[in-house]
């Protein structure tokens, strides 16, 4: 539907927008109504802290409090009114955003009147100093995220009247596109101004500014030509859910997908199993401590509050981001591994620049190199650099292109691991072994970019990538898997005279190697308790070349789910020993 019309222009969001942000602040304001009532009847009849000061701004609050608690009341009932389609219902919620943007004004003089007390809050008891700075700080605090919600949904380009499609004469359609060019650029230039605002924390370098612009053009390339609004894509991601769905009951169960060249038709499914949950415990470990905590609520805290803050020998070489030497402590207990066992531990973390860490598998007789995932603000910037960059790959006729953050961050990592003599180091202590690279989510494809370009040097090498694709194969309810992708020793250029690329509009994307694809088994519903099993079969990599949308995709992709599922694959053996029922014998 279209987006809101207030204050004299469109705005990017709709008068149905306001259910959730409206409930979520409706319901912070009254716990803050009703701490502001106990504290005044505590204060009741004796109000000498500090004049009569207390008491007014107590009284005023309780006052604005309650037209914001009914304001917000009004905005989420109405807000919930009516149809993507049947808007009429969600009439008067512009006249209701005019009344909530007019309490600010009182709020912000509340704010401004409760900080003026608490500078000079003198012998008022702690407890009382305490609550109002509580009230003061909410109070800022919501104005701030208020302010940066504006920011966001303010269109500089909102027409208050929707374009209608009209036919040009011949004449004035250069003149239009031009009109369309600057509109794109204005476009770009806001939506690089509110990555600036919501980065403002972050290093202003070249590489920042670079990546800016570059997620910019990309965001404004979606949405600058579109009246899209939350709930729209919210209406659009579901009902391509159960389109999908809808498509995926329908499928001829006779229709089969080839296997890919590489990938095997027998036995060794049970091995790759195992080295792939192998390689996701150091893929896992690579993020350090918050997913070691996050996984290890109980017992996390307690395992490392011993090694933190406490100095090691200097057996490893850390650079940046662990100053306290929590993460590096998480690694020893994620990967059972001894300090002798690392050879270069890397928390710096950059836009372009991720952590990983070099390490001797013993075990495995391994040279390992993890990387990590996603994790950090300049993480996600480097996942958002999307544009195609090309791929230089030894070996491969035509052109190969890979994804700009990722290829970026690969090649930063190539550096160090090359050019700084790391593996050199290593194997230098462990010749014998062979490399092993692996990660999780941005670091799969760091880790799979990495070993194209270590190929050459190292034509042994393999690399386990893990990461969450959506497919369903017989049932409705579960449409996001563990994939694993094991790197194959053959590379195909999305350039060359058999890829796809020069028979589809835009370049396709694959996922590189052997795929190794896990499913939940069993019934599509079960208790919340239940224990769920999974089934693993080989596939290929057409199976994968569009993505499938369920409601459990991003819990799907944490790393520990995915270790959890690969775990329990190793222990209860409930897989195939047989190719995909996708693919032909």
């Amino acid at each position: 539907m279209p987006g809101m019309v207030v204050f004299g222009r469109r705005w990017g969001i709709a008068s149905d927008d306001l259910v959730f942000p409206g409930s979520f602040e409706l319901f912070v304001r009254v716990l803050w109504w009703i701490g502001a009532l106990i504290l005044y009847i505590h204060h009741r009849g004796n109000f000498d802290c500090n004049g009569r000061i207390l008491h007014t701004y107590l009284v005023g609050l309780l006052v604005v409090l309650g037209l914001i608690i009914l304001t917000l009341s009004a905005i989420v009932y109405v807000s919930a009114q009516g149809t993507i389609t049947n808007p009429g219902p969600r009439r008067s919620i512009p006249v209701l955003v005019y009344l909530r943007a007019l309490l600010y004004i009182p709020e912000l003089v509340w704010a401004c009147l409760g900080a003026v007390w608490v500078s000079d809050g003198k012998g008022c008891d702690p407890a009382t100093v305490g609550a109002v700075i509580a009230a003061v700080i909410a109070s800022w605090i919501i104005l701030l995220f208020t302010g940066l919600g504006v920011v966001f949904v303010f269109d500089p380009l909102g027409n208050p009247r929707p374009q209608q499609a009209v036919m040009e004469p011949l004449g004035v359609r250069e003149e239009g596109t031009q009109l369309f060019s600057t509109a794109r650029s204005l476009a770009t230039k806001v939506w690089e101004s509110r990555l600036r605002l919501l980065c403002c924390c972050l290093p202003q370098d070249e590489n920042y500014r670079a990546a800016f612009s570059s997620i910019a053009q990309l965001f404004s390339g979606f949405f600058s030509d579109t009246d899209l609004v939350p709930s729209d894509i919210a209406a659009g991601l579901a009902l391509l859910h159960q389109e999908q769905d809808k498509m995926e009951r329908s499928r001829d169960p006779d229709i089969v997908v080839a296997l890919s060249p590489s990938s095997p038709t027998g036995g060794d499914l049970e091995t790759e199993l195992e080295k792939a949950a192998h390689c996701m415990q150091f893929a896992a470990a690579a993020y350090g401590w918050p997913l070691f905590i996050y996984s290890n609520p109980f017992t996390g805290p307690c395992k490392l509050s011993g090694d933190c803050c406490r100095s090691q020998a200097a057996e490893y070489e850390i650079v940046g981001g662990d100053n306290l030497g929590c993460h590096f402590s998480s690694i020893l207990h994620s990967t059972g591994l001894q300090y002798r066992d690392f050879i270069y531990v890397s928390f710096h973390n950059q836009i372009y620049e991720i952590p990983f860490f070099v390490a001797l598998d013993h075990k495995r007789e391994a040279v390992l190199v993890a990387v990590r995932g996603t994790l950090s603000l300049k993480d996600v910037l480097t996942d958002l650099s999307a544009e195609c960059e090309d791929l230089p790959v030894d070996g491969v006729s035509g052109a190969s292109y890979g994804h700009k953050g990722i290829s970026q961050a690969a090649g930063y990592i190539y550096k160090k691991l090359v050019n700084d003599g790391i593996l050199n180091q290593a194997f230098s202590v462990a010749p014998e072994y062979k490399l092993v690279i692996t990660g999780h989510s941005l670091g799969a494809g760091t880790a799979s970019i990495l070993a194209i370009l270590l190929r050459n040097s190292f034509p042994n090498l393999q690399c386990y990538e893990t990461l969450i694709k959506g497919f369903s194969q017989e049932r409705e309810e579960e449409l996001s898997q563990p994939l694993v992708i094991h790197n194959s020793s053959s590379y195909q250029s999305l350039g060359s005279d058999d890829s796809p690329v020069h028979k589809a509009t835009h370049l396709p994307l694959f996922p590189p190697g052997r795929i190794l694809y896990i499913t939940e088994d069993g019934p599509p519903r079960r208790h919340c308790f239940s224990q769920v099993k999974y089934q693993a079969e080989w596939a290929s990599e057409a199976t994968f070349m569009s993505i499938l949308i369920s409601p459990s995709m991003l819990g799907d992709h944490m790393p520990d789910i995915v270790l959890g599922a690969l775990n329990r694959l190793i222990n209860d053996k409930p897989f195939s020993m047989c190719t995909s029922s996708l693919s032909n014998s």
